[in-house]
């Protein structure tokens, strides 16, 4: 049956009277003449969401003639996009480290990106002694958990885990994902490591690290739907790395490591900083876009 054209649906198209296939192609239609990258992939995921089926369901269901009411909520949904909302804001959910993550208005969305953080941290936690104890782990600046839930699910969950934000909000997202993917792990309110105790064997952290000047230039995607507090670096991008600097030289075991993200060409400034507070850094690790993304960093010898 035709019904109205809906809000968002191209002139004398309705997303009523066509199937779930046809649909996706038209989403995805609509994604690219909008400049919208990876146009195929969000189309899917945009429809599946809303109409409540996983890429299976999608398939096996192609030809089904949506209803009414699933017209108007992919209409809806794809004009969020369209509005430069992110899919993982739509659907309030981001594949992170193979770990399916909950997310709210008060936690970034996490990036690929971040993923080389978690290698690194895995890898750094080599050389550390495990002597009769677990080992301790820390995210500072948690947000949804991911940093830390990868590197615990890394572990086999066998590590002692904690993560603190200064966001209850966040902090009650984190608390549902490790619930989600039964991992145990602390959450505590508190500014980065402020209100923990050592000997922590890893820290961990994905800081705001944009200066304050460059967040108007920031794609919409992230300018108007990531809490500020999660970019704001302060005037140089930097005021989190000193804060980091300083709670990881107190917290850090004997062998521990902490482990930062970087952002663009900031790999030799917070080296520095670091190296200030008695912690020697080792050569960054790149992403997959050849990009130094990860720092380690221990104690001087």
């Amino acid at each position: 049956m035709n019904v109205p054209c809906s809000r968002g649906s191209p002139r004398g198209t309705s997303f009523g009277s066509l199937t779930i296939e046809a649909t996706r192609r038209l989403t995805a239609q609509r994604f690219k003449q909008h400049g919208l990258e990876s146009a195929g992939l969000e189309a899917r995921l945009i429809v599946g969401y809303a109409l409540g089926l996983d890429h299976v369901a999608l398939a096996a269901q192609a030809r089904r003639l949506l209803t009414t009411r699933e017209a108007a909520m992919v209409a809806e949904l794809a004009e969020r996009r369209i509005g430069h909302e992110p899919v993982a804001r739509i659907v309030g959910r981001r594949e992170f480290w193979g770990l399916s993550l909950k997310l709210n208005r008060a936690t970034f969305v996490p990036r690929p990106e971040t993923e080389t953080v978690v290698t690194a941290a895995l890898g750094a936690l080599g050389s550390v002694s495990r002597r009769t104890r677990m080992l301790r782990i820390a995210d500072l600046g948690t947000g949804s958990g991911a940093i830390l839930l990868a590197v615990q699910n890394g572990l086999g969950g066998e590590a002692i885990a904690i993560g603190t934000d200064i966001s209850l909000a966040a902090l009650a997202c984190a608390r549902d994902n490790a619930k989600a993917h039964r991992l145990s792990a602390s959450f505590i309110a508190c500014d980065y490591g402020a209100a923990i105790e050592g000997p922590i064997d890893l820290i961990v952290s994905n800081p705001p690290y944009i200066a304050r000047h460059e967040i108007t230039t920031l794609e919409p995607e992230v300018r108007v739907f990531d809490p500020r507090s999660a970019l704001d670096g302060g005037p140089d991008g930097l005021d989190a790395y000193r804060a980091l600097a300083q709670d990881a030289s107190r917290l850090l075991a004997r062998d521990g490591a902490v482990v930062v993200e970087l952002g663009y060409g900031q790999a030799a400034a917070v080296a520095s900083i670091f190296a200030a507070a008695g912690l020697v850094s080792s050569a960054p690790k790149s992403d997959l876009s050849g990009i130094p993304r990860a720092l380690v960093a221990r104690r001087w010898p």
